[in-house]
This record gives C-alpha cells, sequence and structure tokens, in this order.
C-alpha cells in the first residue's frame, strides 16, 4: 500500500472510532438521564462537554503536530480519547461522565485536524476534495457501528458495557505509529533555516494575522459551528425523540440511525465528487439549501418509511458537506500552521455547535419537533450566506482562492 492510501486508510480508521464513540452518547441517553436522574438539558450538556474537549485538544494537539510530526501526535490522541470513553463506563454521577467526556474530547479534538492535513499533504488538490470524502466516511461507519453495538449491547449489560468497547482504539493508535511515516511535507518544512522558523511563531496569530485572514477564520469558523451544531442537533436527540414520538425500540431507532447514517455517506461521497469538478461556492451552496429545505419537510414525516427515508434525505445533505470541510480549511492555510488551522477552525465549530443538543432538548421539551427544525433549518441559511463571503479570496502565503 503507498503512502497516499495508508493516509486515508489511518485518518478514515480514526474517524471511525471517534464517530463510534460520539454516538454511544446518543443510544446511552436515555439510560443515562433515567439512572442519574437528570433532565434533558443536563443531559445535552454532555455532548456540548464533550465539544469543549475538542476546542481545547484541537488547539494544542494542533500545535504539537505542527511543531513535532503529524503521526506521533496522532497516536496520542486516539489513546487519550479511547482511556476518556472507557472511563465513561465507571462513571457514577453526571459529573464524572463530564469530567470523563472532556478528557476524551480532548483527544478525539486533535485527531480530526491532524488526519486531514496528513491527508491535504499527500494528496493533489484536484483529488482532495473527493480524499477528504473518503476520510469522512469513516464518522459515518463509526455510527453505524456505534448502532449495531448498542443494539446489542444496551439490552443485556447497560450502557456502561457500551463504553467499555471504547478502549479498543489503543491498538489501533499501536498500529498508526508503527506502519505509518510522517508527511513528507511537513519534514521538508522542518528542514527551513532557524530565522524563517522564528519568524512562524505564534501559529494561532497567524489565523488572524490580515484583515482578509481573520474574515477568512471567522467565516470558516461560522460555517463549522453550523455544520455541528446541524448534526448534533439531529444525530444526539432524534433516536430518543423518536422512540418517544412513533414509539420505536431501541433497535428501531437504531435501524433510523443506520438509514440516516446511509444516506450521509451517500451524500459525503456524492459532495467530495461535486467539490473536484464544481468548486467549492457551489457545492456548499447546493448542500446548505437543500439541508435547510429537507430540514424543515422532515418535521412532517410520518410512518416507519416516512422516518426512514426522510431520514437518509437530510442526512444526505445536512451531513454530506462534512465531507468538505477538511479539504477547504487546509487550501487556506499552508504547511507550517495546516494542523493548526484545521483543528482550531473546526473545533471551534464543535464547541459552540456543541451547544446546540441543550437548545434542541429544550425545544423539543417545550415546544415540538417543528420548532426545532425550523431552528436548524435557519442555521443553515446563515452558514449560506456567510459562505458566500469566502468568494474571490486572493492567493497569498496564508490563503489559497478555493472558490
Amino acid at each position: 500500500m503507498n503512502y497516499q492510501r495508508k493516509t486515508v486508510v489511518a485518518s478514515m480508521a480514526g474517524l471511525t472510532l471517534e464517530g463510534m464513540d460520539i454516538m454511544f452518547i446518543s443510544f446511552a441517553m436515555s439510560m443515562i438521564v433515567a439512572e442519574l436522574h437528570i433532565d434533558l438539558a443536563t443531559g445535552g450538556f454532555i455532548s456540548s462537554i464533550t465539544n469543549i474537549g475538542m476546542l481545547l485538544g484541537g488547539i494544542i494537539f494542533g500545535i504539537l503536530a505542527d511543531k513535532f510530526g503529524r503521526v506521533r501526535i496522532f497516536t496520542y490522541t486516539v489513546f487519550l480519547f479511547a482511556i476518556g470513553t472507557a472511563l465513561t463506563g465507571l462513571a457514577t454521577n453526571i459529573e464524572q461522565i463530564y469530567i470523563f467526556r472532556f478528557i476524551a474530547g480532548i483527544g478525539a479534538g486533535g485527531e480530526y485536524g491532524i488526519g486531514m492535513a496528513l491527508v491535504a499533504e499527500a494528496w493533489p488538490k484536484n483529488k482532495q476534495g473527493r480524499v477528504s470524502s473518503y476520510v469522512s466516511v469513516g464518522a459515518q461507519i463509526g455510527v453505524i457501528l456505534a448502532a449495531l453495538l448498542s443494539a446489542m449491547i444496551l439490552p443485556i449489560l447497560g450502557w456502561r458495557a457500551l463504553f467499555f468497547v471504547g478502549i479498543i482504539p489503543v491498538v489501533f493508535a499501536f498500529i498508526v505509529r508503527k506502519n505509518l511515516k510522517e508527511s513528507p511535507e511537513w519534514l521538508a518544512s522542518q528542514q527551513e533555516d532557524e530565522t524563517s522558523l522564528k519568524q512562524k511563531e505564534g501559529k494561532l496569530r497567524e489565523l488572524f494575522r490580515t484583515p482578509r485572514t481573520t474574515l477568512t477564520t471567522l467565516a470558516l469558523a461560522i460555517m463549522a459551528t453550523v455544520q455541528i451544531a446541524g448534526y448534533n442537533g439531529l444525530m444526539i436527540w432524534l433516536p430518543s425523540m423518536l422512540q418517544k414520538s412513533q414509539g420505536l425500540s431501541v433497535s428501531s431507532s437504531a435501524l433510523w440511525t443506520i438509514s440516516t447514517a446511509i444516506g450521509m455517506i451517500i451524500g459525503m461521497l456524492t459532495f467530495g465528487q461535486f467539490m473536484d469538478r464544481l468548486g467549492a461556492k457551489r457545492s456548499f451552496g447546493i448542500f446548505l439549501l437543500a439541508s435547510a429545505s429537507a430540514v424543515f419537510l422532515y418535521s412532517f414525516a410520518t410512518g416507519s418509511a416516512g422516518v426512514l427515508i426522510g431520514g437518509a434525505i437530510v442526512g444526505f445533505f445536512s451531513n454530506g458537506m462534512f465531507a468538505g470541510y477538511g479539504a477547504l480549511i487546509s487550501r487556506y492555510y499552508p504547511v507550517h500552521i495546516r494542523s493548526t488551522a484545521t483543528n482550531t477552525i473546526f473545533n471551534f465549530g464543535r464547541a459552540l455547535g456543541g451547544f446546540s443538543p441543550i437548545l434542541v432538548g429544550y425545544l423539543l421539551q417545550n415546544y415540538n419537533m417543528m420548532t426545532a427544525m425550523i431552528y436548524l433549518a435557519a442555521l443553515y441559511i446563515i452558514s449560506f450566506i456567510v459562505m458566500l463571503s469566502l468568494k474571490q479570496r486572493a492567493s497569498s502565503s496564508t490563503e489559497v482562492a478555493v472558490m
């Protein structure tokens, strides 16, 4: 297997394990709420605290990966989120769950940007959209694995046993460390003279080095926030909500999740092709407007067929765009800050967008499904408007026109 393919496999597998870990919370939520006697908003904060950890981990590990190497730091991040996940199964109160999920979030936050940086540095720009989509599919494979494992484990062994499965990524970390070499582009960047390297210190500041860079960074951060807010709003609460409103069992709601995840996978692969062929502006524009429409219309879905088919359509558009963010952000920033930029921007979106389950939980508890869906549709419209500001970005040492 050549180096390019190895970067895709490693990054995809890492995102698979991360996606599985995140969805464990969704399926275990109703049991956690019942056992710990907490309300829905308090339960929703479990996801939020995880995303706050992702922001911190993204910044820390992004900087470390730019300084010490992608592969070495990548394995550390996988190890950390595996430990945090396994510890969650030992929690005896909500405070401990918050702490362990925060630890898991720190590790998971570093993994995403580093993996995307590895891929961006291994593949030419005209293939980065589709390659990024292949990696992003890993998250939905993780969702499917979480659904299957939840259906098998939760009814028999309970929610704690589910999180013990999270220790498996430790093995994956050792395999990656042994078989994947460092990024050639990163290695080349380390050969620069000391003066040049010194000028590049303070990497977080480089994301706001000029007014144009600042606007680009803020626009990408808003888009990432909407992406995560929409995804979390749909996937964290809808399985539990469907169990109540449609009378679905845990196994039936798992079937809905698998259907939605399949729609997301097809959407990601489609988006990757769109991005390479049509460009980022047109691709994001099509999918953002379609997401707003699909989410709103889904509030009218009824019956098993409507719920399953509608979920797949919503997943196709709303999370198909996830495939493009790694390639999009990577194109705006050079190698010496690429991991830092990707991790910081996307994990800022995770942290802020991570509060969406709290609001969605509140809307579902005090209003209805349609109100929650209108909120999500509005988010996609906001992201569309912000996306328009990214057009005609000029190339420079820190930015590359991608539209």
